[in-house]
Parts: structure tokens; sequence; C-alpha cells
């Protein structure tokens, strides 16, 4: 066996150095790709809720009717079909900019469900809001902010778009627009 000295031994030591730092070079992209791959496949899943058995249940609920004594609002009453739900009060701000923007979308809509719950609000304020913002969907009455609370608001309004099983597909915190409506729809009807 013969061993490499002098001049000999520089070159084979650069040479083989150089190698290696393509092939630590090579590997390193790889792992950088692999890494970027997941990153983004793993957050557009995070995002968007893909398959079918990532999406969380919706908290069902049952709650009185707003201004029809006597007469419930429950998700259980919508099986079967995707369904909008929509947390908003009289005295908030936000919400007296989206709920006429929710009112026009839903009578273009008809045959979505969108179910709207009143938080932490008076009936006569409640319905004199719905009134004049023209609602003509479903309202619930939540004054203690039960349903709220199971569905974690913390802040009004905030809307969260079911699929027919019943499974959070999407949510929005803050005034919801009309993309976010036509996106989230899409959404709730592929996932269902």
């Amino acid at each position: 066996m013969s061993r490499l000295s002098g001049p000999r031994a520089i070159r084979w030591m650069v040479r083989l150095t150089g190698r290696h730092k393509v092939i630590a070079a090579g590997v390193a992209i790889f792992v950088a790709m692999v890494i970027a791959v997941s990153v983004t496949t793993g957050a557009g899943r995070a995002a968007s809720g893909h398959g079918r058995g990532s999406y969380p249940a919706a908290p069902a609920f049952t709650a009185a009717a707003l201004g029809e004594p006597g007469r419930q609002v429950s998700l259980s009453g919508y099986a079967g079909q995707p369904v909008i739900v929509n947390f908003w009060a009289s005295w908030c701000t936000p919400c007296q900019q989206e709920t006429p923007l929710l009112a026009r979308w839903h009578d273009l809509h008809r045959n979505v469900v969108l179910l709207g719950l009143d938080e932490n609000d008076t009936v006569a304020s409640a319905l004199a809001f719905a009134r004049a913002k023209g609602v003509s969907y479903p309202l619930a009455f939540d004054p203690d902010m039960s349903v709220a609370s199971a569905y974690g608001v913390d802040a009004l309004p905030q809307t969260f778009f079911l699929n027919a099983r019943h499974q959070i597909v999407a949510h929005t915190v803050g005034v919801v627009t009309s993309a976010q409506l036509a996106s989230s729809l899409s959404l709730m009807r592929a996932a269902g």
C-alpha cells in the first residue's frame, strides 16, 4: 500500500475536500427543499383545513330565537347543510358595517344557511338593529355569551364557516368581506 506524500497528497486532499463540499452543498439544498415543501404544504393545510378529518367540530348550540318567544334556533336543525354562524351585537361598531353586507349577501344566496347570534345585548336593541340593517336570516339571542364562549369568541364580529358535517372550515375575526364570503362558501361546499 503506498502512502501519499508531498504535493501529490495535497492535491488529493484538495480534490477530496472539494468533493465533500459539493456533496454537502447538494445535501443542504435537498434538505432545504424538503423543509420548504413541508412548510408550504403544512401551512396551507393548517390555514385552509385540507383533509376531511382535519377540521374541528363546531360546538352544537340551541338558543332562543331573537324576538320570537318560545322558538329556538339550533345548529342541529340544519343537519347535513353547510352553515355560516355570525356572532354580532347592536352595540358593536364593526358589526354595524358588516351586517348590511351579510343581509344583502344572504338575499342573493338564500340556499345558504346563515345564522346570526346576538351577543350580550338587549332584545329591543338587537331587533331594532336587525330591522334597520335589513336582516332576513335567522337570529338567535345569546345574552350571557354561552354560545360565544363555546366557540372561543372574545371579540365581535366573528364568523364561522361550517361544512355539511358542521366542522369549522374557515373563521373570520372582524368584518367579513364579500371575497371572504365567496372563498369560504367554496371551501364549505368542497369540504362537506
